[in-house]
């Protein structure tokens, strides 16, 4: 199914497809998240997983930038390793930590404990975009759903948890690269399961982390990341609806994802957006803010801001964003400004 778009479409569905906009959309990975007062009012010191289990909390939880900020998106309040927790693969999320694996995925017999989720078990993502859509509809402000990327996923579910050399997920790959490809294969059910669930119930666009991405070389990307990952992306394309491909320390993988084939690729700090756009071959793009640089009063953060928007250019098909997840240290009047002077003064084909 071809991705289609109409002048009534949202400024962020337009500017996912090089559409010429008044404004530069902006939204902020993980913006539902740790800053909010009100948000750590409603969540409290319970896990993220119970959390995402009660659709009419984490509803609200998805709701309250939009309110706070009048950001051009809301993002599922979710986390990537959600499929597999509710498919009872025995994950959880700690907190300070991140996800932790009691039983890692080391051999070809842990596969059997890797199932796709079913209809029922993805029940309350269903129902928390269901009332998050009809929330939104009001404003005609889209939801943006997310996954995990294979490589990413599988990062943690080999690991047994967050790492910084990745050895055995490497391990893995290299000492026995068949049993990579089954599991990459179930990452990819898994990953389109929780996608559909999303999309069929209202998401306008979804967003593909493979946050981790940049531990791998250009052949390892190529090898073992690219090819199941291009089959999620032409899974979503099928569906009708943009995707944004992202990861963190990728700036020497840049080409390399856009070939993958989101209809947007989403760049962290490190590469300014101008050199971006040129990996990219002219593809819509998406950031990129320095977090910290919101760290240190609104001025700053404005500057910085600014600075973006000028490597971004006045092309058509860019969208604001931090080039990674909101700090947890960020003052929520800050985030105000930064949205401020992106909608007053950022421009893309006008």
């Amino acid at each position: 199914m071809p991705i289609t778009t109409t002048r009534d479409d949202p400024v962020l569905v337009r500017a996912c497809r090089g559409e010429p906009v008044d404004h530069v959309p902006v939204w902020f990975m993980r913006q539902a998240g740790r800053s909010l007062p009100e948000y750590q009012a409603l969540r409290g010191t319970g896990s993220i997983l119970d959390a995402v289990a009660d659709p009419a909390l984490a509803c609200e939880i998805t709701l309250q930038p939009v309110r706070r900020y009048g950001v051009d998106a809301a993002v599922l309040f979710s986390d990537i390793v959600v499929p597999y927790h509710l498919a009872g693969f025995g994950i959880d999320v700690v907190p300070g930590r991140g996800p932790v694996i009691a039983e890692p995925v080391r051999a070809e017999a842990d596969l059997e404990r890797l199932s796709v989720p079913t209809a029922r078990q993805l029940a309350p993502v269903a129902e928390t975009v269901t009332r998050a859509i009809a929330e939104l509809a009001a404003t005609d402000t889209p939801l943006v759903g997310f996954a995990g990327a294979p490589f990413t996923v599988a990062s943690y579910l080999i690991e047994g948890g967050p790492s910084r050399e990745f050895g055995q997920v490497k391990s893995l790959m290299h000492r026995d690269p068949a049993l990579w490809g089954r599991l990459s294969d179930r990452l990819v059910q898994v990953t389109t399961a929780f996608l559909e669930v999303q999309i069929a119930n209202g998401a306008r666009a979804v967003q593909l982390f493979d946050s981790w991405a940049g531990a791998l070389t250009r052949d390892e990307y190529r090898r073992f990341a690219l090819e199941p990952t291009a089959r999620i992306l032409a899974w979503v394309a099928s569906r009708g609806v943009p995707s944004i491909l992202f990861g963190v320390g990728t700036g020497e993988l840049l080409d390399l994802m856009a070939s993958a084939g989101p209809t947007v690729m989403g760049v962290d700090w490190r590469v300014d957006l101008d050199e971006a756009r040129r990996r990219v071959g002219g593809r819509p793009v998406q950031g990129n803010l320095d977090p910290a640089r919101c760290l240190a009063g609104a001025d700053l953060a404005v500057a910085a801001a600014r600075e973006v928007l000028a490597h971004a250019g006045r092309e058509p098909g860019h969208i604001f964003n931090l080039g990674h997840g909101v700090l947890p240290a960020t003052d929520p009047d800050v985030l105000a400004a930064v949205v401020r002077v992106v909608h007053d003064e950022g421009r893309a084909g006008r």
